[in-house]
């Protein structure tokens, strides 16, 4: 049997894995199916929540997968077991949740347990959740409460709304959080050490391979530890530039409306 090249794979979604309809195309389900049947580990390492991302890979042929969401502050198996979490403490997350911005170019929002709270109804949002049905329960975060909270966010019209905002968060909760742009329009609070590469190491940690044996894809700045520490990182075309930056060494693939990943894998990994 010939040795695979990587023991797993590992991949963003969101502007990596998704199509241009924020689903996984048929080409790309079937490449992780075959690629499974391999032998490979399946990980998806996202920003989105488990209720979110469980759904869409229960839809796949795939018996051993994992989850790593909300850039990193939980990682669970395919059948649901929570196998390590790093959550804001209570009262950090309530005071973030507590800043000030501009209602009118930004929304709030928390990943808390299973739920996604927003401060108000923003029906835009659910075309990047059709495969799950995942959606929000509006709030007042005022009223609300901090307990487990995955991350905090807030959502722009553009970067330049939110620039202000993330340089105050920084000054006055950089030192306890993880902050970070998911896209250019999405900027992310998480506890102190989130990432997708910490939460990578919880998982290697009881497997009989390394960061090293595994490839990664991704496309925006919540990427760069992961991409950064596998055994190869790549980076989509249409990553935001910022990563580009960051990574100037790191193979670029095409684009994820193109399902690039998938060509990429089955060129790897010899799937025809």
């Amino acid at each position: 049997m010939t040795a695979l090249p990587f023991r797993a794979f590992v991949s963003d979604m969101d502007g990596t894995l998704l199509n241009g309809n924020h689903v996984v195309g048929d080409f790309t389900r079937d490449t992780l199916e075959k690629l499974a049947r391999k032998g490979v580990d399946i990980i998806l390492a996202t920003g989105r929540g488990y209720a979110d991302v469980v759904a869409q890979l229960r839809n796949m042929d795939i018996e051993n997968a994992a989850m790593v969401t909300s850039n990193g502050a939980e990682v669970h198996n395919l059948k649901g077991e929570l196998l390590y979490s790093n959550y804001l403490p209570e009262d950090l997350a309530f005071d973030i949740m507590q800043e000030a911005f501009d209602n009118k170019r930004i929304c709030l929002n928390t990943y808390q347990g299973d739920d996604w709270f927003i401060n108000t109804d923003v029906p835009s949002l659910n075309k990047y959740h059709k495969d799950s049905g995942f959606s929000y329960q509006v709030v007042d975060f005022s009223q609300h409460h901090g307990r487990n909270t995955q991350k905090v966010f807030f959502i722009g019209k553009t970067l330049e709304d939110l620039l202000p905002l993330e340089q105050r968060l920084k000054e006055k909760y950089g030192d306890r959080t993880s902050i970070i742009y998911s896209t250019p329009q999405c900027l992310e609070v998480m506890n102190k050490n989130v990432s997708k590469a910490t939460a990578l190491v919880q998982w290697v940690a009881h497997k009989d391979y390394q960061l090293s044996d595994c490839i990664a894809f991704g496309d925006g700045l919540n990427d760069v530890e992961m991409l950064s520490e596998v055994g190869k990182g790549l980076v989509m075309g249409n990553a935001d530039p910022r990563l580009k930056t960051l990574l100037p060494d790191a193979e670029q693939i095409g684009l994820n409306t193109h399902e690039s990943v998938a060509s990429y894998v089955r060129a790897v990994f010899g799937i025809y």
